[in-house]
């Protein structure tokens, strides 16, 4: 469910998200007792609903956070979903720099902190009674407890990405430092079935509810580190392999030669097509070539261009782990290379990239 857009980003709900409030609901409508106790069970459930729903913004506004800094510092963010578990903004780009991932990740338990502290602070001026004093006091918890969560040192959580981010910029090797966190996220998940199983060996009043709730967490969180580990390895580039190894030469032919023409002076080199104003066109298609050529030779090759977008050209003096995340993120399978003037240097296609790293692998 699309519930608004945040300087264009798409904010969702998503189906899992009513089923953990649901939970919360039968979960927490019995406590409010506790603090109420002359709530009628229509209070209760109200009061719990109110709860998850706080629950819910606590999780939205932590997540802005993170999409509010990366915006900021000119990472693109894909989208932003809240789910059973929490929420996730889902960056499109790796950040280049250990502080830029430190500062995104920071960004989330920073606005939870100061949602926690505004709550507290109201608390502190209205007296402890009545719905609205419960109300706010659920608000701080929520708050609380998404940023002490976050905050543990394993990955896929906040603290995880902190921990990558200072590893990262003390050895200067993301890969080194996202093992590191990995290894700190499975460190968390274990600390949560411990002390799930504790309360259940010790005949905690709440150990079947902590065993359910650490599980699933427990798995989330391994199971969100081994996806980190391996989105690691997809990047990693071989030592001794360069750019210039994987690309072909480019040819600049003139936007309106015939496509047969341009097929035959290709010969396995990327085209740029140019216009007669200087302005490319776009890389010639071979496989739309080849049919438009059967139909009509003399067809302008401009017909059978695939449009150069920004997010289908590469600097020649990118870092390989950069190249192979824009070659995985963006749906094109040639790319233009170009020097830092912009001149173009060469064309890398998807499957040139992977047969490259495939031989270095082995």
């Amino acid at each position: 469910m699309l519930l608004f857009r945040f300087r264009g980003v798409p904010v969702l709900l998503s189906p899992s998200w009513w089923l953990g409030s649901v939970a919360v609901i039968v979960l927490y409508a019995p406590l409010v007792v506790r603090f109420l106790p002359d709530a009628s069970a229509l209070v209760s459930i109200l009061l719990a609903a109110a709860f998850a729903v706080l629950l819910g913004a606590s999780v939205l506004a932590h997540e802005l956070g993170h999409c509010v800094v990366a915006l900021r510092l000119g990472i693109p963010v894909r989208r932003l979903r809240l789910f059973l578990l929490g929420g996730l903004a889902e960056i499109s780009r790796t950040p280049r720099r250990p502080g830029h991932e430190g500062l995104i990740a920071v960004a989330g338990p920073a606005v939870s902190a100061l949602l926690a502290a505004g709550c507290g602070i109201v608390l502190l001026f209205m007296p402890a009674e009545g719905p609205v004093w419960l109300l706010v006091l659920e608000c701080a918890v929520a708050n609380v407890a998404v940023a002490v969560f976050n905050l543990l040192p394993g990955l896929p959580l906040d603290g995880g990405r902190m921990l990558r981010a200072g590893v990262w910029a003390l050895v200067g090797d993301r890969g080194v430092a996202t093992k590191a966190a990995v290894v700190g996220g499975w460190l968390v998940a274990g600390l949560l079935m411990l002390w799930a199983m504790w309360g259940v060996a010790t005949a905690s009043p709440d150990r079947w509810l902590r065993l359910g709730v650490c599980a699933l967490t427990a798995w989330f969180v391994a199971s969100g580190a081994r996806s980190e580990l391996s989105a690691g390895q997809r990047r990693a580039w071989p030592e001794g392999l360069t750019l210039a190894d994987l690309t072909r030469p480019v040819l600049q032919l003139p936007a309106e030669s015939p496509v047969a023409n341009a097929l035959g002076a290709a010969a396995g080199r990327g085209v740029v097509l140019v216009r007669a104003d200087g302005v490319a066109a776009g890389l010639l298609d071979p496989y739309a070539a080849e049919q438009l050529a059967v139909r009509s030779p003399m067809a302008p090759a401009e017909q059978a261009a695939e449009p150069i977008r920004p997010e289908s050209v590469l600097l020649d003096t990118e870092s390989g782990e950069d190249i192979v995340e824009r070659v995985q993120e963006t749906p094109a399978w040639q790319f233009l290379v170009v020097d830092q003037e912009g001149r173009p240097a060469g064309v890398l296609r998807r499957e040139d990239l992977r047969a490259g790293l495939a031989r270095h692998a082995t």
